[in-house]
């Protein structure tokens, strides 16, 4: 019987690996946290050493050793939103790249004690930081007991204002589309906003208001949606009945499709007579039908940015000066000149 079986064997060591493969232990350590700068023929003969010796790398002991257990935290309320998803592929291929693991917990109910209960799990399983996607309206520092001793960063609110944050730059992409409509012509733009539970439609519902003031223009009563395709469609169908509306900022690129749907099924033009900007860009945006003109949100660099700010706390460092992440407007065909311009 070999000497890793039976409950009194003991267990292989580190330098039993580097003794049986005859390596360096810090070979043996670069090998078990997965690390680039081995050599593959050594990495193999390391990792052969371990199976045959049985040994397993002991995370917790190199957490004792090193303070740290390179691995991060990420909470957030849905992985089923366009955004979300962006912000969950950017996280991990960014914290790969500077030797961090994620451990995902989604929350199901956007309630302050699951946030806190989704924050204490997340110290059980000794983690060095978190990041907290945040987009719905119920986090300020009473709220919710973030940890003093665990270095956050929130995307998606500025409640935290002690806390380092990161998020898009709403305002600025919702003062591009109406600014937009505006130069084609457009007398007023109606707009299709978010539920006002949400940090970024209120933003971007506040910034639409004050480009149609700053040009002393009607500011017409907002029409509300959940992101969703079908709200969209069903403020669509009261839109596309209404010719004395000619141009719409829809506060997301779902609820933007669902208003082309209604314009379809009733007859209504677009862009000949309506015209239509979005927000997020989503992959399938430029296929909608006509292409959709849009604000283009940096998902990828919001994730990495949000990562570097959270590397920074944890091991010390300049932080990345990084808080809110521009955006571009990006012009398709669903915009054109009002009718008889």
């Amino acid at each position: 019987m070999g000497s890793a079986s039976g409950p009194a064997a003991k267990k292989a060591s580190a330098a039993d690996v580097a003794r049986h493969a005859g390596v360096s232990m810090q070979t043996v350590s670069r090998v078990a946290r997965d690390l680039e700068n081995v050599q593959p023929a050594t990495r193999d003969r390391v990792r052969a050493s371990m199976v045959e010796l049985g040994y397993s790398p002991n995370r917790a002991a190199r957490a004792l050793r090193s303070g740290r257990f390179h691995t991060i935290g990420v909470i957030m309320f849905t992985l089923s939103s366009f955004g979300n998803t962006k912000f969950l592929e950017a996280i991990a291929e960014a914290a790969g790249l500077v030797g961090y693991t994620i451990t995902l917990l989604p929350v199901s109910q956007r309630t302050r004690g699951e946030v806190t209960g989704a924050i204490a799990r997340l110290s059980e399983q000794a983690v060095d930081g978190v990041v907290i996607v945040i987009e719905a309206d119920l986090l300020s520092e009473d709220d919710v007991d973030l940890p003093a001793d665990v270095p956050v960063v929130i995307i998606d609110s500025s409640r935290l204002s002690e806390r380092p944050f990161i998020d898009t730059d709403q305002a600025l992409g919702a003062r591009l589309a109406t600014q937009h409509l505006l130069d084609l012509g457009h007398e007023t733009v109606w707009h299709i906003a978010g539920p006002q539970t949400f940090y970024a439609a209120r933003r971007r519902e506040a910034a639409w208001r004050e480009v149609l003031e700053s040009h002393g223009r009607e500011v017409p009563p907002p029409f509300t949606g959940d992101w969703s395709t079908g709200s969209g469609y069903r403020a669509g169908l009261e839109i596309a009945r209404r010719p004395e509306i000619t141009a719409v900022f829809v506060a997301n690129d779902g609820m933007a499709l669902g208003l082309l749907r209604a314009c379809h099924e009733l007859g209504r033009d677009v862009p000949s007579t309506l015209s239509i900007v979005g927000f997020d860009d989503m992959t399938e945006s430029e296929s909608f039908w006509p292409p959709l003109t849009t604000i283009h949100q940096h998902f990828d660099e919001v994730g990495r940015s949000s990562v570097a700010m959270l590397v920074a706390q944890i091991e010390r460092t300049t932080p990345t000066p990084v808080t809110m992440v521009p955006v571009d407007l990006v012009v398709r065909a669903s915009t054109a000149p009002p009718p008889g311009a």
